[in-house]
């Protein structure tokens, strides 16, 4: 008896629930209409979207939506589940895939022919721009610009107004010619999703304290490239210094600086700021390994009084495979490195690249535009 008791009472539930599905799912035939669109968690419920993410899952909530067929994000559609469509709402995934067309609607599409527009934004991030792999280029050489969400189709704007000829994008990379009349100065890549401009100068022209144009210092003119021949590097930005020498453990070279009083062009180039809050701004400089920098160190002082012959040690390995690359060093990790702290001194610093360390070295490389630079722009 109670074998059938639980039977009876599992069919009336059955049939009870499925009648409120039907219900549920029933198209009254009235025109569709979409209220609001919300986010899908049960506890953020009231969480009302004008837009969203790529693959993110939302509802659209309305009224006689049953019929849906088909839904749109500007020009790529979505994939519909039909048991996610009911009478009052569609849960439905933001595709993937980015637009060409960019509308800023859904459209719903009923089986009717029907169509239904509502304002929706597919958010699409903007351009970022993290750096290149040398911000020194030649006119007509081809620029690596490194970041993220570069969507094509994209621009490539350089400072003098010129934009540049797109030659391979990724969402991660751009290789762009640099076209003539780029100058120094930001760089902007611009995409259907917005534009973006550069927290780094492109052939940067601030605060170098060692780039040999003019020559100046105490040491080793004779590394001063100033025409380069048939095995040397190219020129990136007037002179540079090459250093290509068999280098014996702890051997002491000292490649180029000295004290401000002996370079009166440069010792005064470092901003008060860099001083003052270090972690604000980076040490950087171009460099050109013809073989690989993989023993020894490179040690570098800069915005000293005097010089620190332990700091700062910028050790191996580094290889550019011969090719000009921009090395990015946060300057808070100069400044810590040194025994005695820099203080702003309106004389001018102390500064010197010095090749003295463990293991010998088989040295080629060149350097240039040792500057030291803000790490964002205002």
């Amino acid at each position: 008896m109670r074998s059938l008791i639980s039977i009876l009472s599992f069919t009336i539930l059955t049939i009870a629930g499925l009648t409120m599905v039907s219900c549920e799912k029933e198209d009254s035939g009235g025109t569709p209409v979409v209220k609001y669109v919300r986010v899908t968690r049960p506890e953020s419920s009231d969480s009302l979207l004008v837009g969203a993410g790529q693959g993110q899952l939302i509802a659209i909530m309305g009224e006689n939506l049953l019929g849906a067929v088909e839904i749109w994000f500007n020009d790529q559609s979505a994939r519909l589940t039909p048991t996610y469509i009911s009478n009052t709402s569609i849960l439905v995934s933001v595709p993937s895939q980015i637009p060409l067309d960019v509308s800023n609607k859904l459209k719903i599409v009923f089986s009717n022919g029907y169509e239904l527009l509502y304002d929706f934004e597919v958010q699409i991030s903007e351009p970022l721009v993290s750096g290149m792999e040398s911000e020194f280029v030649n006119e007509g050489d081809i620029a690596i610009i490194r970041g993220d969400y570069f969507y094509a189709p994209l621009t490539v704007k350089f400072t003098g107004g010129v934009d540049g000829e797109i030659v391979a994008v990724t969402d991660k990379e751009i290789q762009v010619r640099v076209p003539a009349g780029a100058s120094s100065g930001q760089i902007e890549v611009v995409t259907n999703f917005g534009a973006t401009k550069s927290d780094f100068w492109f052939r940067d022209t601030r605060n170098s304290f060692i780039n040999s144009d003019p020559y100046e210092g105490w040491w080793n003119s004779g590394y001063v490239v100033s025409n380069p021949g048939p095995s040397d590097p190219p020129k990136i930005s007037g002179n540079y210094i090459r250093y290509n020498k068999f280098t014996a453990a702890w051997s002491w070279n000292e490649l180029a600086g000295g004290p401000a009083s002996a370079m009166p062009v440069h010792s005064k180039n470092i901003p008060d700021e860099a001083i003052l809050k270090p972690a604000s701004y980076n040490l950087k400089f171009e460099i050109n390994t013809i073989k690989p920098y993989n023993n020894n160190y490179i040690k570098i002082n800069a915005a000293l009084s005097a010089e620190d012959n332990d700091a700062y040690v910028w050790r191996p390995p580094y290889d550019s495979k011969g090719k000009w690359q921009t090395v990015v060093i946060p300057f808070e990790e100069v400044v810590d490195s040194y025994k005695v702290k820099p203080t702003i001194n309106p004389n001018g610093y102390w500064s010197r690249i010095l090749v003295h360390g463990p293991g010998d070295l088989d040295a080629d490389f060149a350097l240039d535009n040792l500057r030291i630079v803000p790490k964002v722009i205002e």
